[in-house]
């Protein structure tokens, strides 16, 4: 507690909680690195008021100045902490764990049902175990009361007393600044790791694209990425931030998932694929056994693979100093008609996930060579070379030359759609040409070209535009047909 308006030998002097004070305290602390939680109140003392900043107790992390240094309080004043002493401070933190601090909630009083999901989930058939089962999992304290992983897992609304430990999800049209969509998902951890990307799926939906006879429904994110990012924001967010709730932004271009604190040490953005350390260790073990995130050190893994073998862009990872932000973005160089593509190729021969890049550049037109693909992949020689015989010996590629001047280009018969492989001037002439046999619709026109609703609307509206073609009817008795 810092009471402002008394002095040294306790006289009340009086300071009044102005708005001007309040600001240039809430300034003083902005200048204080990670300060935890803290409030500032107004409290009158024998009808003088004064102004009190009462800071929490820390469990997870420690405060620094601006310029880095630890204090620690020794006697009546403050000293600077190094060598062994920093060591022994940082030990301490080390051993202690934000998520098994007591919340003060009986056992008694958790719900049966989450205790039963909770053991189901690790098998555990005796009843009279659970809380002994419980206590070694760190969701209860011997005196056999709730830890704060314990409120997340066995109540029904852990954010009663664990603050905003929910997800707010926040959708953005296109180009608004505001946000049209707010919805709060609270509850057990598994519930909102389950119902936060059910949504999510629900809201980004899906690309249909008819190729041929074909018709391929295309995520346009996928499911596992998404549910890893959400439930890592769930397990490592911290819980000692209280006032911050896990916010996931849904934009046209993207999803971006904001967790509340730092990542935890060692940590970085650069080495986020191979290092690994979990902030609340049981939050994230209990999700495992749920099935909602994936073993230990798997997860970023599991999200980079499964975005590139959708060909989409990266995760981006971005720690602010006071969050972790995940960004996902949707679109991508590669259209959901070229995707699309890929998976027809691929019912042929068995392929890699990176040799689908490969056969985009193909299908463009491109011919390949080993330090083309060098470039694509960011891979050695030997793997490069390696990339391009496997493609050619499945038929997929055909090879001219040999050794240093070979050079790689698409199987005649796995032409692309026109849509991927002509220029838009071509494309016209050709749905000029198709529409003296038979009228155009939009569907007819997405079966031969491969182009998706939208391209192919705007293709046939250019030619109508143009007077090459006239439209007749509206909606979807909507025909195109040559001038009479």
């Amino acid at each position: 507690m810092v009471l402002i308006g008394v002095d040294d030998s306790g006289r009340v002097a009086g300071k009044e909680l102005t708005p001007g004070v309040e600001d240039e305290l809430h300034q003083i602390l902005a200048e204080v690195h990670d300060p935890g939680r803290y409030e500032i109140t107004r409290l009158v003392v024998d009808g003088v008021p004064i102004t009190v900043l009462a800071v929490a107790e820390r469990i997870e992390g420690f405060a620094q100045t601006s310029n880095g240094r630890v204090l620690a309080r020794q006697g009546t004043r403050k000293a600077s902490l190094f060598g062994a002493e920093l060591r022994r401070l940082l030990n301490k933190k080390a051993l202690q764990r934000f998520e098994e601090t007591d919340v003060g909630i009986s056992l008694d009083d958790a719900s049966d049902p989450l205790i039963q999901s909770v053991a189901e989930a690790f098998d555990w058939s005796d009843p009279g175990s659970y809380p002994e089962r419980l206590e070694q999992r760190g969701l209860v304290t011997p005196a056999r009361t709730l830890t704060i992983a314990g409120a997340l897992y066995l109540t029904e609304r852990p954010s009663e007393r664990l603050g905003k430990a929910y997800i707010e999800v926040l959708r953005f049209p296109e180009g608004a600044p505001d946000y049209d969509r707010r919805v709060e998902i609270s509850g057990p951890a598994n519930y909102q790791v389950e119902a936060a990307t059910d949504m999510l799926m629900d809201e980004l939906g899906s690309e249909i694209v008819v190729l041929g006879i074909r018709r391929h429904e295309l995520p346009r994110l996928p499911h596992v990425v998404l549910r890893e990012a959400i439930a890592n924001a769930v397990a490592h967010r911290s819980y000692e931030i209280h006032g911050s709730p896990i916010r996931v932004e849904l934009r046209p271009d993207g999803v971006k998932i904001i967790s509340p604190g730092q990542l935890p040490e060692p940590v970085t953005v650069n080495n986020i694929r191979e290092t690994q350390a979990a902030r609340n260790l049981q939050v994230i073990s209990i999700l495992r056994r749920f099935r909602l995130a994936e073993d230990a050190g798997r997860g970023v893994d599991v999200m980079e693979n499964s975005m590139r073998e959708e060909l989409l862009e990266p995760p981006v990872f971005d720690d602010t100093g006071h969050s972790v932000e995940v960004t996902l973005p949707i679109r991508s160089a590669v259209v959901p008609s070229e995707r699309a593509w890929v998976r027809e190729v691929e019912h042929r021969g068995m392929i890699e996930p990176a040799d689908r890049i490969l056969l985009i550049h193909a299908a463009r037109g491109e011919v390949l060579t080993n330090a083309r693909v060098r470039d694509l992949l960011t891979v050695d020689s030997h793997e490069a070379r390696e990339a391009l015989h496997r493609l050619r010996d499945a038929g997929l590629l055909v090879q001219h030359g040999a050794r240093g001047g070979a050079t790689y280009v698409l199987e005649e018969s796995l032409a692309p759609p026109a849509g991927l492989r002509l220029s838009p001037h071509e494309l016209a002439n050709l749905l000029v040409d198709v529409a003296r046999e038979q009228p155009l619709t939009n569907a007819r026109v997405r079966a031969r070209t491969g182009l998706d609703r939208p391209d192919a609307l705007r293709l046939l509206e250019r030619l109508v535009e143009e007077g090459r073609l006239r439209r007749e009817g509206s909606r979807r008795g909507t025909r195109y047909v040559l001038p009479s």
